[in-house]
Parts: C-alpha cells; sequence; structure tokens
C-alpha cells in the first residue's frame, strides 16, 4: 500500500556543486519535472465506510433509556461519531442531569450490546470496498480511525472484506477520540506518514474538527446524515455522497490514478 516515487522515463538527475544559473539548467534538462507523492488517506468507519450511523443512534436510545434518560433520535444523531465516555457526557448537558463514571461505563456497554442486536442489518457503503481496493492497487496509503472500540471495528473489517492485518486505529489506542486529533495521528503513524500530508474522510462534524486539529485536509461525505453546509462549516473542502462518489472524484482530491499500477 505504499506510494512510490518516480522519475520520468529515462531521466537522471546530475549533482552540481554550486548554484550557478549553468548548474540548474544542466539539472533541469536532465531530471524530469519533480514529482509529489499522492496523499494518504483516513477514513472514519461508520457512517463513512458502513451503513452503521442509525443503528448506532436506536442503540444509544435504548442504552440511555435503561438508565431512565429519554432523548429524541435527533438529539443523539447529531454527537455520533465522538467516544462514548465524551458521547454520553454531551447528552447529559441536555437533560442536565449526572452519572458516575461506572454508569457512563455501564451505558456504553448497554449500547455495545444493543448495537450488537442490529449488526445483521449493517452494510458496506455503496463504492466503500471498491474505494478501498483501487487505493490499494494504486500505491496509495491507508488507514481507518474509528472512535468505536476494536471489539465493533473487527466485525466491520469482514463485513468489508479486509483482512485482520488491515491498518486500524480504534478507541483503545489512544488517550482521546474525535474531535481530539489522536485518532488520525495514530492511524497516519500506523502507515507512515505525516497527518499533514494524509486526507482525513469522515461523515460527521466531529471528524472534520478534529483533521483540521490534526492539520489534515478533510473531505465530507453525507453518508453520515450530516448536511453539506454542516460538513463544510467544520472544515471538509470538498463532500461527496459516499465512497462511491468520491471514487469517481478521486482527483479532485489530489489523487492521479496512475497508469502503471493494475486497477481492478
Amino acid at each position: 500500500m505504499g506510494s512510490r516515487r518516480r522519475l520520468a522515463p529515462g531521466a537522471t538527475v546530475s549533482r552540481v556543486s554550486t548554484p550557478s544559473s549553468a548548474g540548474m539548467a544542466s539539472r533541469a534538462e536532465t531530471a524530469g519535472p519533480p514529482e509529489t507523492d499522492r496523499p494518504a488517506m483516513l477514513f472514519d468507519l461508520d457512517g463513512t465506510l458502513i451503513d452503521s450511523v442509525y443503528q448506532h443512534v436506536l442503540a444509544w436510545q435504548e442504552a440511555l433509556a435503561e438508565f431512565g434518560i429519554e432523548l429524541s433520535v435527533w438529539k443523539i444523531h447529531r454527537r455520533i461519531g465522538m467516544s462514548g465516555g465524551l458521547f454520553v457526557s454531551a447528552l447529559l448537558r441536555e437533560t442536565r442531569g449526572s452519572l458516575s463514571p461506572e454508569q457512563i461505563r455501564d451505558i456504553n456497554l448497554a449500547h455495545a450490546a444493543a448495537f450488537g442486536r442490529r449488526r445483521a442489518t449493517v452494510r458496506p457503503l455503496p463504492g466503500a470496498g471498491a474505494l478501498l481496493d483501487l487505493l490499494t492497487d494504486q500505491g496509495v496509503k491507508w488507514a481507518i480511525a474509528t472512535s468505536g472500540p476494536a471489539s465493533a471495528a473487527r466485525p466491520a473489517l469482514d463485513l468489508l472484506g479486509l483482512t485482520e492485518n488491515t491498518p486500524l486505529v480504534t478507541r483503545d489506542q489512544v488517550r482521546h477520540a474525535k474531535p481530539d486529533p489522536d485518532l488520525f495521528i495514530a492511524a497516519a503513524a500506523l502507515i507512515g506518514v505525516e497527518v499533514t500530508d494524509a486526507i482525513v474522510v469522515g461523515d460527521s462534524i466531529w471528524d472534520l474538527l478534529a483533521a483540521r486539529r490534526a492539520g489534515a485536509l478533510g473531505v465530507g461525505l453525507l453518508s453520515g446524515g450530516y448536511g453539506r453546509e454542516e460538513l463544510e462549516r467544520a472544515g471538509a473542502y470538498r463532500v461527496y455522497a459516499d465512497p462511491a462518489d468520491l471514487l469517481d472524484h478521486l482527483d479532485e482530491v489530489g489523487i492521479r490514478r496512475d497508469p502503471a499500477w493494475p486497477v481492478g
């Protein structure tokens, strides 16, 4: 999945000892135009690669109700993408309530169980597998970074047809989840790139806020239920419908398909 740096066919590089105009001209004649690496891509998971946002919303509603916290679905949806603990704390502000750390942990466990009962309805988003396959074939580095725990993320790899060694960073591996930048910084390090040389792809404002804090460019997808203007205000410089739409417009985000790499 590593990107390759190549000179123009048949080009050589001449070393010069002084920055004279003659030397600069000689180097320009012998070396092809400078090449840049294509950016790496860091993907959120829920709502970005798999169609699971609304299953999470209903699972959170069920888990919260077990603890006497009644919230409308739309209010829950606005917080999807945060880490579980931050998510519950944010929602408690809506109800002026309070919970102990142990109760917050128990709500997260109840959510995991409720989501597990809905897992069979989760599907890959259109174009997700094809997008990841093409990036791999084209030598573009990529990784997945999710605010969910490994126990929830690993089954999603199977759903996407990915192997266990897929570059994946989960909530368990970082100190803070989104909107903090830790997940994306860790994912970039995992695949050996600077996060500032990567593009973050996510469906929520929390993904894009985390991308901005990490110093990465952000691309928004509408497949998680946020609107185009919301994603753009959070920092998305491009917005697409879903992974299939992004796949059709990869050149717009700086990933030009290299004919030297096989496709499909």
